[in-house]
């Protein structure tokens, strides 16, 4: 574990390196295809730096937050795109830093304020705090209830392993986006947009992967596969249905990305199983789009009937084509595993500086 958190360290010092060159070529080069050529040589270098790290923990995280998450930001920057191109992102280097290499993104549609606010902090709501940590209470609590049940995996049904496998994803996701997002508020001083809206009650596919799911990823695709498509199907088929081409290109562009991200975590050739997962829910949202637009909002499920279905499908299709490649991978066991030897780790590091601490015994 040594070796590969000092890997981790390079890793990262090479990122926050590249990306201050990144923020010098923004302010040198205005946006366009010369801007583009000198980010290219970025990109590729940001697809290949998670090869150097072999853990679920530290080279999941750096795969996605930078091969994936800061790759598109970069080539949405380079034509003056996106969440690195905002007044926000733009103003300061650690600003545009964090937003490129961090999975956050700065709300800027804020209201604003009145002369006699400016000098005054920011008040949260307390209904709003109150159920926000009362939600995270009750996930934390949930997260350690699922370590915990790991551990009899033996005597538990595979079936219900995956049920298990897709709440845990979820809990661990929007902790561990929602800590990061913290770090990054507390920073930069700057109001963030949420990372999840409660995927779990979704009413639609097109609401669980619009408006709830994994928030980040779906603004960064609408803005470079979902809208570029659906202008260009606009002059094909017209713009009532130009959403379905779009929907499709912006699943399937999703698809690939996450057998990119598969690799890095599993380091096997990719079976597929994931692509089809994803085309098989850019299908069944096309087809969703399809009878909304024929129905013109005559009719629709009642809302218990659309939440069960859409919860089903997720998770029936997720322990179908999702889990079962990492599960034969035993990529849950490596995670428990590495989680063990952070732990170690961190301890070692914690009694080095400060110490062991001395026991004493009473006779």
């Amino acid at each position: 574990m040594e070796g590969e958190i000092r890997n981790f360290l390079k890793v990262w010092l090479s990122i926050l390196f590249s990306l201050c060159c990144c923020y010098a070529i923004g302010k040198a080069i205005p946006k366009g295809k010369t801007r583009l050529l000198f980010l290219i040589p970025f990109v590729i270098l940001f697809f290949y730096l998670p090869l150097n790290l072999s853990t679920i923990f530290l080279g999941g995280n750096t795969a996605f937050y930078v091969a994936w998450l800061g790759n598109f930001k970069l080539l949405l920057f380079a034509c003056g795109k996106g969440p690195l191109s905002s007044q926000y992102s733009s103003r300061s280097l650690l600003t545009f830093v964090s937003v490129a290499c961090l999975p956050i993104k700065i709300q800027e549609n804020r209201p604003p304020k009145s002369k006699n606010q400016e000098n005054q902090p920011p008040v949260i709501p307390t209904d709003q705090t109150h159920k926000s940590s009362l939600n995270y209470a009750i996930k934390g609590v949930l997260w350690a209830f699922l370590v915990v049940v790991h551990d009899y995996n033996e005597y538990i049904h595979p079936k219900i392993i995956m049920c298990l496998l897709c709440l845990h994803l979820y809990i661990f996701l929007d902790v561990v986006l929602a800590l990061v997002a913290v770090l990054a508020r507390t920073i930069l001083g700057l109001e963030l947009e949420p990372q999840f809206n409660e995927p779990h009650l979704s009413t639609s596919l097109q609401d669980f992967w619009g408006k709830r799911w994994n928030l980040m990823v779906s603004s960064i695709l609408r803005q470079t596969v979902y809208e570029p498509t659906r202008n260009i199907s606009t002059r094909v088929v017209g713009r009532r249905w130009s959403p379905i081409p779009a929907v499709m290109a912006t699943f399937l562009l999703s698809a690939i990305m996450h057998e990119v991200m598969f690799y890095y975590l599993l380091r096997v050739e990719p079976t597929w199983e994931i692509t089809w997962f994803f085309l098989l829910h850019g299908f069944c949202v096309t087809v969703e789009i399809a009878i909304k637009k024929a129905l013109k909002g005559r009719w629709q499920l009642p809302r218990l009937i659309s939440w069960l279905f859409t919860i089903g499908f997720v998770v029936v299709t997720s322990c179908w084509l999702f889990f079962p490649k990492p599960l034969q991978c035993r990529a849950d066991v490596r995670a428990f595993e590495e989680y063990a030897a952070l732990r170690a780790f961190g301890r070692g590091c914690s009694h080095a500086v400060f110490g062991r601490p001395s026991i004493t015994r009473s006779y």
